[in-house]
This record gives structure tokens, sequence and C-alpha cells, in this order.
């Protein structure tokens, strides 16, 4: 990867400060290595430059390198599209499933990346489909998650779920989670569902709150294909992907979710395993 490092993408969460000066000391970083940066337009205007827009960065860069939270890098992963562009992914946030890189760790593991001495992780999307009247109304790529939820009022939601053409069941549930291995460490985690490990071939079905004690989160493999139904009556449903984006759906939508053609290319914190951030994260055997 090293050699082929020509130019690199910086994006920062939005209005977030105290990422200045990391953002200069990274521009200045990379000039005395022959490396030319490209800042992302909100990243720009926060060290008072002028920057591309997220959605074109991707075309330009052999790296991009993400400062903020999981939020953050979500949001460049909806914008790869098919290009396979590898991610450092530093974190400002607080938890940081994906964001695994600390600012301490950063510039040693860039020069690790120059010399070519990380590992890529690469890790699956899924593609989500509304379908409205027997049409195609809306599309999304998600990188953790597709949720159906209740509005707050609302009374539980009615969802059939079939798999592969089989139907499973209808949940009677505060919403449901269709989740990839990275996303299990997210909402599906708060919900009950188990951990797997992020470059697994499987994805998550998960209820929310479901009102049949006996329900629980199913695990298939990510060749499936997952159709969730609405009710006819069925009022006051959301869909979020990514915890980001969403719309609001109608009584007889059908939400088809299946693994993409696209994914994202992680590079691993050098030293770290998965199970050492689960437990860092975690708080695992801490008392």
């Amino acid at each position: 990867m090293g050699g082929t490092i020509k130019e690199v993408g910086i994006i920062a969460k939005p209005k977030l400060k105290t990422v200045a000066p990391v953002i200069g000391r990274l521009q200045e970083w990379f000039a005395s290595r022959g490396v030319a940066c490209t800042l992302e337009r909100e990243t720009a205007a926060i060290v008072n430059e002028r920057g591309l827009p997220k959605a074109k960065i991707p075309g330009t860069c052999d790296l991009i390198v993400v400062l903020g939270g999981d939020g953050t890098l979500l949001s460049v992963a909806r914008v790869l599209d098919s290009r396979r562009v590898p991610i450092l992914a530093v974190n400002f946030g607080s938890l940081g499933f994906l964001t695994e890189i600390t600012l301490e760790e950063m510039f040693p593991t860039l020069d690790l990346i120059l010399q070519g001495k990380v590992t890529v992780q690469r890790r699956m999307m899924i593609d989500v489909a509304v379908v409205r009247g027997g049409k195609p109304f809306a599309a999304y790529r998600a990188l953790n998650d597709v949720v159906l939820t209740k509005a707050v009022l609302a009374r539980i939601i009615d969802i059939d779920v079939r798999i592969d053409g089989h139907f499973v069941a209808t949940y009677k549930a505060d919403g449901l989670i269709v989740g990839t291995p990275t996303g299990s460490t997210a909402y599906t985690l708060s919900a009950g569902g188990p951990i797997l490990y992020p470059t697994l071939g499987s994805m998550l079905v998960t209820p929310i709150a479901s009102h049949t004690l006996t329900f629980r989160s199913l695990v298939v493999p990510d060749s499936a294909s997952i159709e969730l139904s609405l009710k006819a009556t069925q009022e006051s449903v959301f869909l979020t992907v990514d915890g980001q984006t969403g719309l609001d759906l109608q009584g007889d939508d059908r939400i088809r979710v299946r693994k993409s053609a696209s994914t994202v290319e992680l590079i691993e914190s050098p030293g770290n395993s998965f199970f050492d951030i689960l437990r860092r994260k975690l708080k695992w055997g801490e008392r």
C-alpha cells in the first residue's frame, strides 16, 4: 500500500474545533513526505481553507483519514460507492468501536501505512431498498444497520419477516434491526443481540423490545435476502440507516435488505486485536 499513496483525503467531524491543530500537523507531516492532502469541505472550514464535497473525496485519494467518532466514519462509508479506498479512523469520540486508532497511535500508524506494513480489514455493507406500491421508492447503503422503529407515542408495530422467501414470523415489537457484523456492537448490542466477529459472513435480525419473549436475535448467512413488510394499517413507522438518514414509512411498504457488492476497508490498529478493543470499550473484567 505504502508506495501507492500519492494523495490523502482528510475528513473530520463537522465543527469539531479541537481537531484544527491535528489537521495542520497532518498536512505538514504528509507534505514532508511528498504526499498531497485534500480536505473535505466542512473539514477545510475548520481551518479556514477550501475543500471538496465529501462525496468527491474517495474518487481523488489513495487513503482517507477520518477524525471523529463512529458517526463520522459511517457518513464516509456511505459515500464510498464501489471505491475501495483504505480508511484510517482516528477516534475523537467517546466509545468508538470503528474509530479504533487513538490520537497517540495516529502518526506511528501512518508511518507503517507508508511502509506497507499494516493490515486492512474488509467490512461488509448492506443495500436497503424500499418498495412502495410495487415500485422502487428509495435505496440506501449501510455499514452498521437499518432500523424500523415506531414513533414515540405509537402502539407496537407488526412486521412480517421473510428470509430467502420463507416466512419467519410476524414480529410484534417496538422495532426491528437488520445489522451487519460491524453493526453488532452498535444498536443491535443494546437490543440484546450477540457480538459477531467483524469479518464474519452473516447478518443479524434483532427485535427491539419484543412483545413475544421467545423472539431472539437471528443470525443468517450474508447470502440471505431479508424482506420486512408492514401491515396496511400500520402508522408512524420510521426507517433509519446507520442512525443518520431515514424515511417515514407507509402501510404496505416492503423493505428488502441484502449484502452489498461494496465494502469498507478499515486499517487495523497495530497491536490491538478486536478482542482488545472489546475489552477496553466494554470494560470487560473490570469491577
